[in-house]
């Protein structure tokens, strides 16, 4: 079968197979037609057939994965699959369907979609990068207010791309013609903070040897980004309230006020309500500045991104550095995915840099991370143990007094690689209790990845706790 004509009839979202397990084996209960042309028959003719018949040679087996989902109850996302030997590799979207009214067994839908309309689906809106629900909230609420006048706080983390959002609001606006000026209020001095909003003459200070235009005047006619307005003085919020309520500036030293044209985008990783109820905000100013709000969530509150957001600066960093390095393999990638990033996008981005600038091969791989692991432990203070409530698998700072979480083994990184032996993977399984996600969390590996170093090996479920 040829490679390009699967990855390029496949859909991107459509389910492509509806699998029920009956009789303690995995049926089609509905499948593609653009799937079942592909296998050169028609769906009528596959309906009900066992999946293993029809994919015999499936890597990695798809009914031990199947059996895991419908054991935990979590759907797979993203799972590296092969259906045909001569076909390229697919991802695929496993998930729960519940029971039908007709059928008494589990049902699970597939999606498939080939790698390259992955990487497609990395750009949501505007340049920002997100498929998450999280993310299209923030796009649909970028699309809604980019046109109106009224002023917009954005709120989230320091790292996590507030000011990304505000500049996708001033491009998609109709202000877009104009300028976008940004500054952060916490990063500058009172003194200076307000001349560099409202500007000054010369000789309004000493050191002041000529007159310079704030930021308000330099964003006449566009946008305004006011970073971290949450640590802005008080008496330069008063000043900011002037400007807001009729839209004139008065510079430092002059007696004279200039008429500005500015809408206002503001950013803040701190609580405006609760610096409202400590004193530190105005609350007249508060009520002005929060019309609109946007919400930007945190990088591991979105963890289906971080496989896009890293082969975005992948690429990016390729370029700077002049390599070639394809992809991430799954295990790293399964690394990634589980740390909780308290540095959000921009510890991110800083890490695969610096993997670019070390990696010599044509893939970064599990073992690349290890190094890494053991510094974020050092820096912590803590280890690094996986948080059942948040996520099966997330990795989050623990006290070493919690005794009750899965600890990452740290010894076992340099086994992250390509092949892992027998041994690594029965104690993993012994090491989780029999819950083979859990070993292959513990692998720093991707479930499937674990079925398929199984199957290389032949082993079954029972020679994994001889």
């Amino acid at each position: 079968m040829n490679r390009a004509l699967i990855q390029s009839n496949l859909p991107a979202v459509v389910p492509d197979l509806l699998l029920r397990k009956s009789t303690g084996r995995w049926q089609i209960g509905e499948i593609s037609t653009r799937l079942a042309t592909l296998c050169g028959a028609t769906p009528a003719s596959l309906t009900g057939r066992l999946f293993d018949q029809i994919f015999p040679r499936c890597s990695p087996p798809i009914s031990p994965l199947l059996d895991d989902l419908v054991r935990n109850g979590q759907d797979l996302i993203g799972v590296k699959l092969r259906l045909l030997p001569e076909a390229g590799s697919l991802l695929a979207d496993f998930r729960l369907s519940g029971l039908a009214e007709d059928f008494a067994g589990p049902l699970v839908r597939v999606s498939l979609r080939s790698e390259s309309v992955a990487s497609q689906l990395e750009t949501g809106y505007a340049g920002l990068i997100g498929r998450s629900p999280e993310m299209r909230e923030v796009f649909r609420k970028i699309e809604l207010y980019a046109d109106t006048e009224a002023t917009v706080v954005i709120t989230g983390e320091t790292g996590s791309g507030k000011e990304l959002v505000a500049s996708a609001l001033h491009r998609q606006g109709r202000r877009r013609q104009g300028p976008f000026a940004a500054i952060n209020c916490s990063a500058i001095s009172e003194q200076l903070l307000e001349s560099e909003l409202f500007g000054h003459e010369k000789g309004a200070f000493t050191g002041a040897i000529r007159s310079h235009r704030g930021h308000f005047e330099q964003a006449d006619t566009g946008t305004l980004f006011l970073d971290e307005i949450g640590d802005m003085p008080l008496h330069t919020q008063s000043k900011l309230l002037r400007v807001l309520e009729d839209g004139l500036i008065q510079p430092i030293g002059s007696e004279r006020s200039r008429k500005v044209d500015v809408r206002v985008v503001a950013a803040t990783n701190v609580a405006l309500e609760k610096a409202v109820s400590n004193g530190r905000f105005r609350a007249d100013l508060y009520h002005r500045l929060a019309v609109l709000r946007i919400h930007l969530p945190a990088l591991r509150e979105r963890s289906e991104d971080v496989p896009l957001f890293a082969t975005h600066f992948l690429r990016q960093f390729n370029a700077r550095y002049r390599k070639q390095i394809e992809r991430f393999t799954p295990e790293a990638m399964s690394i990634l995915s589980s740390y909780l990033w308290p540095g959000n996008i921009r510890e991110l981005r800083n890490l695969v840099e610096r993997l670019v600038i070390e990696t010599e091969a044509p893939a970064i791989g599990g073992r690349a991370l290890a190094e890494w692991v053991r510094e974020r432990q050092a820096f912590q203070g803590e280890r690094l143990l996986l948080e059942p409530t948040a996520s099966p698998t997330a990795l989050v700072p623990v006290a070493e007094d919690c005794t009750d979480r899965s600890v990452i083994d740290i010894e076992m990184m340099p086994e992250i690689a390509t092949e892992i032996d027998r041994h690594a993977l029965q104690r993993a399984y012994r090491q989780a209790g029999g819950n083979i996600a859990a070993a292959a969390r513990l692998l720093g590996i991707h479930r499937a990845t674990y079925y398929r170093h199984m199957q290389r090996l032949g082993l079954e479920r029972e020679d994994l706790s001889a």
